[in-house]
């Protein structure tokens, strides 16, 4: 089987307040996500996409979506500098637990913060 495009295509970030997350990843990125209630107690808040790239969605359910350090840890783009992000974290509720630094000047740069409901987020850039 040959793969077309990215192998990853979707991600969900778990949360426990929704609109206290929304407003966290508003903060740092600079965005507007939209609100999706899909009902069965799954509320989602996903983060502007397009059909040619790869997007997201902070999701609330208390049965089925468990936030915090033990899951996967995801990287979201932080171009053209990492920097800029990271330095809206602590402002909207998060903490930093690595500081921007270089991973090698081919692969650039890399950061993890915790969100406002204990997620271990890395953020990724060039530069």
């Amino acid at each position: 089987m040959d793969l077309k495009g990215n192998l990853v295509n979707w991600l969900e970030i778990p949360v426990s307040d929704i609109k206290r997350a929304k407003t966290f990843y508003e903060k740092v990125f600079e965005i507007e996500m939209m609100d999706l209630d899909i009902g069965d107690g799954t509320k989602m808040a996903l983060f502007p996409n397009s059909q040619e790239k790869v997007s997201g969605a902070l999701v609330e359910n208390k049965s089925f979506y468990h936030p915090g350090e033990q899951g996967p840890l995801l990287y979201l783009n932080g171009n053209p500098d990492l920097q800029h992000f990271l330095d809206h974290v602590e402002g909207a509720g998060g903490q930093i637990l690595i500081q921007k630094r270089m991973i090698t000047e081919e692969y650039g740069h890399m950061a993890v913060i915790k969100d406002t409901e204990g997620n271990r987020i890395a953020l990724h850039s060039n530069a």
